[in-house]
């Protein structure tokens, strides 16, 4: 436990160094601190109502839940910020919030429902927190100024609409752009293909959330506060669902991962073979511009490369496939294939654990073997030769005799991508 907790210490360091993260985490702190100072000198409008989302900000914040790929989102919150952020009545009485003021009771909702985690020992997303803090704030500064010329809402409801919906697609866009740029600087990837990943992930809890705060603001005008529960509760039932797949998707990793530590437990590879190989290959599929999906697939294929080892009636001495003869590394992937398609769900993991053994340009007219394969291949040779040492000169070496290779063997633009990842400091892959 002890370990752990220091592991996720060393990864919040790392974040917070992270140069694009630091600005953004600074330009929401001095937003949210100059928003409270100007909203404590020109005073609060119906505070009864600040009131009111500040406490279902906080509740929000409170539940808020982690997503596959590192993201944490807090729809409820969010929602509840866009609905005070497009609020024009509550009942027949207008409202006339600024901008300050929103981002001052947005910022103060999000602290108070961080600070029972904190309680708790859990190091808040400071990146992630100041996203949804400054993504309202584009959205405030962009609807309030409107808000003295829509006015209420009944009698031209569609023009209001059509403005909170154009901006709350801008504000996604905007929030993606922000998530990816974030993404891009922590995998080192690409950033249009971190993007595309961004804007496919977000897309359904973003809808969720934007129509969900657009509905308490146009329905405040009629029920009142009874909007912000009645126009909430969707929401929590939506939010279930993504922490319930979520928890699907960790919980599979995890017995993916507990799969993978057979062959070391048997003795069949060094301890911690699967996961180094795992580890760097994920680095490499991040450098080569892998989207999601396709590293999904290839961590899993990467934990389970040597799971066709089992069926030896004699270990290969230190697992080393890398030294096992071609036709023998290549029945220990066939066999690994045919396990992990018992599976039914991970034919794709399959196919690129049963192509790893395969010549970079590929056997037959079957072609070049999936990039993913070409990838595990140089990771699992590296990490045979290499295994746990550090030693710069025995790196340089390993590489070397890779690149002796990329005629055939191995792909070269795997292998560069391999090099310029192990240019960098562990902590940084």
């Amino acid at each position: 436990m002890g370990t752990r907790g220091a592991r996720s210490a060393r990864r919040q360091v790392r974040q917070r160094i992270d140069p694009v993260r630091s600005l953004l985490i600074a330009t929401a702190a001095l937003c949210a601190a100059g928003s409270l100072v100007w909203t404590f000198l020109t005073g609060f409008a119906e505070p009864r109502i600040a009131l009111a989302f500040g406490i279902l900000i906080a509740l929000g914040e409170l539940a808020r839940i982690a997503l596959p790929g590192q993201r944490e989102v807090s729809p409820i919150a969010s929602a509840s910020a866009l609905g005070y952020t497009f609020l024009l009545t509550v009942g027949a009485d207008p409202v006339a919030q600024g901008a300050a003021q929103v981002i001052a009771v947005t910022a103060v909702g999000l602290a108070l429902g961080e600070l029972p985690h904190v309680a708790v020992g859990r190091i808040p997303r400071w990146g992630d927190l100041a996203r949804r803090l400054l993504v309202i704030g584009l959205v405030a500064l962009a609807f309030r100024p409107l808000a003295s010329v829509l006015g209420s809402p009944e009698p031209h409801w569609w023009l209001a609409l059509t403005a909170m919906a154009s901006i709350v697609m801008l504000s996604w866009l905007a929030d993606s752009v922000i998530a990816a740029v974030l993404r891009a600087e922590r995998l080192r990837t690409r950033f249009p293909v971190a993007f595309r990943d961004e804007v496919r992930a977000q897309f359904p809890i973003s809808v969720a959330t934007g129509a969900s705060g657009i509905l308490i603001a146009l329905a405040s005008s009629v029920m009142g506060l009874a909007a912000l529960l009645v126009f909430t509760a969707p929401l929590i039932v939506t939010q279930v669902a993504f922490r319930r797949f979520a928890e699907i998707r960790l919980t599979y990793l995890q017995t993916v991962r507990a799969l993978s530590r057979v062959t070391e437990v048997g003795g069949y590879v060094e301890t911690g073979h699967s996961r180094r190989v795992s580890r760097l290959a994920h680095a490499v599929g991040c450098e080569l511009g892998m989207r999601e999906s396709e590293l999904l697939e290839l961590e899993y294929a990467a934990l389970m490369h040597d799971i066709g080892q089992l069926s030896l009636r004699d270990p290969i001495p230190s697992g080393a496939t890398v030294l096992a003869p071609p036709r023998e590394q290549r029945r220990i992937a066939e066999l690994g294939s045919a396990v992990i398609r018992e599976t039914g769900v991970l034919d794709n993991v399959a196919e690129i654990v049963r192509r790893q053994c395969e010549p970079s340009a590929g056997e037959g007219e079957t072609g070049p073997p999936p990039l993913a394969s070409r990838i595990i291949k140089v990771a699992n040779a590296f990490d045979d030769l290499v295994g746990e040492s550090t030693d710069r000169d025995r790196i340089e070496a390993v590489l070397q005799r890779l690149r002796m290779d990329t005629d055939r063997e191995y792909d070269p633009d795997v292998v560069a991508a391999v090099a310029r990842v192990l240019d960098r400091p562990r902590s940084r892959w």
